[in-house]
């Protein structure tokens, strides 16, 4: 077992992603710098941004416990198809793939976070899917399902709109895509991974606008330390 990073669930974290040196993985070819990992070096649960160098692949392999991806930038492929930044992937408990990238590509990832053989898989083009307005913001949900308690959406908070105070009942995990906002904790730009824990109360605000990765009930299925 490698010291866990980050792994208690019970404190707000904030990572500055753009910041932390990227490490290689096994392959060689794609590079990671880790927000979030508790259990063994290479088969514990894990949060990463990951960057594949142009021609860089991996042999096929499983998926225990189901992987997430979203596309930052460039093109990700495996044998299933090219996914394209903005794409969004949720790959269920038994997926396998042999995955690639021809001109390299960046990624946020989430591994073994995702328990359950019935979930459905997911592939969608965010940049396709129309905004649903609510106060202050519109957002894009990516997925839920009956059973499971994890909720994925894309979020856009509106420039200057009236964003009420905010309460994650049972925790979230926001990553900042594009702009930045800023709370009564500090200011978080591109790449800032953050972690809410239940209960979490704040109240944000964004001069140009901001978009996000937002995840609530994900906690149910990270490992307790």
């Amino acid at each position: 077992m490698s010291e866990p990073l980050n792994g208690d669930l019970t404190v707000r974290v904030v990572v500055e992603a753009d910041l932390l040196p990227w490490t290689a993985s096994p392959s060689g070819t794609v590079w990671r710098r880790r927000l979030h990992h508790v259990g063994a070096a290479e088969s514990g649960q894990v949060t990463s941004i990951v960057r594949y160098q142009p021609g860089s692949k991996f042999p096929t392999h499983d998926h225990p416990d189901g992987e997430e991806i979203l596309v930052l930038e460039g093109v990700f492929s495996d044998e299933h198809g090219d996914w394209p930044a903005g794409t969004f992937l949720l790959n269920p408990e038994g997926f396998r793939h042999a995955p690639f990238s021809r001109e390299g590509c960046l990624l946020f990832v989430k591994l073994r976070q995702f328990p359950g053989r019935d979930r459905r898989h997911v592939a969608v083009d965010t940049r396709t899917m129309r905004w649903a307005k609510e106060t202050g913001r519109e957002v894009k949900p990516l997925y839920s399902q009956e059973g499971y308690t994890d909720r994925i959406s894309l979020e856009h908070w509106l420039a200057d709109a009236p964003l009420t105070e905010r309460l994650y009942p049972v925790g979230a995990e926001l990553l900042v895509l594009r702009g930045s906002f800023q709370d009564e904790h500090g200011r978080y730009g591109p790449h800032t991974w953050l972690r809410f824990p239940p209960q979490f109360r704040h109240s944000p605000s964004t001069a140009a606008g901001c978009e996000l990765y937002v995840k609530e009930g994900g906690f149910a299925y990270l490992a307790k330390m």
